[in-house]
């Protein structure tokens, strides 16, 4: 994917960043004011909550919370686990992520802020959530993020991320190096809600590994004003019967610019893929890509992108992508952008409602995706949040 800054084509410069290592971070969430802890309550994450679900918070570079509360779930700092395990390094780190990949995974590589490490042993069913939260607290700053997550055989877990920036932040860069891996006969459920500041710059780079029977359910979540998000985590189905779901919910108000999208390699027989995205633009600019690979008999995809124009500034550019190396394939795809109906506003304006009522309902409709195999608690939780951002549309 080409590189853009504010408009996707064109570079960041990095030395227009202040590396986080260079503030003085917190210590401890005591030292977040009220309206940090109302603002990571935003993206999901319920400070009170951390005794019943466990929390961990790094703001800029420091790691703040480092608390887990489920049996059989290990979390620590990166810097700290890689201290701990050589087997970590060895077998894990920058497998899933080529540290060369681009100029973001070469300076993570180079200097890593922190992040997190959390393994889940063996058969564990965790039934709530762990809550992470990277969070740029200081303006400018440039947050350099790694995180592994390793899902024993046969367990089940569920992560939701919560990446916001103090309110008072307007600019600043997060570069987020995630590797994901999904034992066999494990599911593992990622929810990521990000609400930057907009003239921030959002530079994920995720890898997924998912082995035999594994289940990777994955949800991105952005309704707010962002300078740039390029994201484009690739999954790779790597053992027979693997899941690969993915869905995102994007909202790209006037001057946000997000250029978003999954990949998934098929590479074992009989391994099923989704892609699901839903985009409503109200003058941003959206690329919209999807690209499935099926390399293995008796494999099925399907790839869907829909997205919604409410204003004629701005646009969505959707890049689906098929691609089969062998025979006894099932993919398929759906791409459709438009406007609503204006009999749809027509209808609800009929039953009392006026324009901007029916058309918000219109829109909230769109939005809300109901992500098949998450458990409710969590679905919940998610439309929650959701909800909650569309207030301000």
């Amino acid at each position: 994917m080409s590189e853009k800054n504010g408009n996707p084509t064109e570079r960041l410069n990095l030395e227009d960043f202040i590396p986080a290592k260079k503030i003085e971070a917190p210590k401890s969430l005591d030292e977040l004011s009220q309206d940090e802890v109302a603002r990571l309550k935003e993206v999901g994450i319920d400070i009170e909550a951390r005794e019943k679900l466990g929390l961990f918070v790094q703001a800029d570079c420091g790691v703040v919370s480092c608390n887990c509360v489920p049996k059989g779930v290990e979390l620590l700092p990166i810097t700290e686990a890689l201290k701990k395990y050589d087997w970590l390094r060895e077998n894990y780190l920058w497998k899933a992520v080529s540290p060369d990949k681009d100029e973001f995974t070469k300076i993570t590589a180079e200097d890593l802020d922190n992040g997190y490490f959390i393994r889940v042993m063996p058969g564990e069913k965790v039934i709530y959530p762990l809550q992470t939260c990277l969070y740029i607290r200081t303006d400018k700053v440039a947050q350099r993020v790694h995180n592994i997550v390793i899902v024993e055989e046969g367990a089940e877990f569920h992560v939701i991320t919560g990446c916001t920036t103090n309110p008072h932040v307007t600019s600043g860069l997060h570069i987020g190096v995630s590797e994901f891996y999904v034992k066999k006969n494990a599911k593992f459920s990622y929810t990521m809600i990000h609400e930057w500041g907009e003239n921030v710059h959002v530079r994920p780079r995720t890898g997924i590994w998912v082995e035999e029977g594994g289940v990777m359910i994955s949800t991105y979540v952005s309704l707010d004003k962002v300078g740039s998000v390029q994201s484009y985590p690739t999954c790779r189905l790597k053992g027979r019967g693997a899941i690969g779901q993915f869905s995102s919910i994007i909202a790209a108000p006037e001057k946000s610019h997000l250029d978003l999208g999954s990949r998934v390699i098929l590479e074992a027989p009989e391994t099923r893929a989704e892609i699901i995205s839903r985009t409503v633009c109200y003058g941003g600019e959206v690329i919209a890509r999807g690209h499935l690979i099926g390399k293995a008999q008796d494999i099925k995809a399907h790839l869907e992108c829909q997205g919604l124009m409410l204003t004629d500034k701005g646009y969505i550019l959707a890049i689906p992508e098929l691609e089969a190396h062998v025979s006894n394939v099932d993919m398929s795809h759906e791409a459709a952008v438009g406007k609503i109906a204006r009999e749809e506003i027509e209808y609800l304006m009929a039953r009392g409602l006026d324009e901007e009522e029916a058309t918000s309902l219109v829109v909230r409709g769109f939005l809300n995706v109901r992500i098949e195999g998450l458990p409710d608690e969590l679905q919940a939780k998610i439309d929650k949040t959701i909800e909650e951002a569309k207030k301000g549309m």
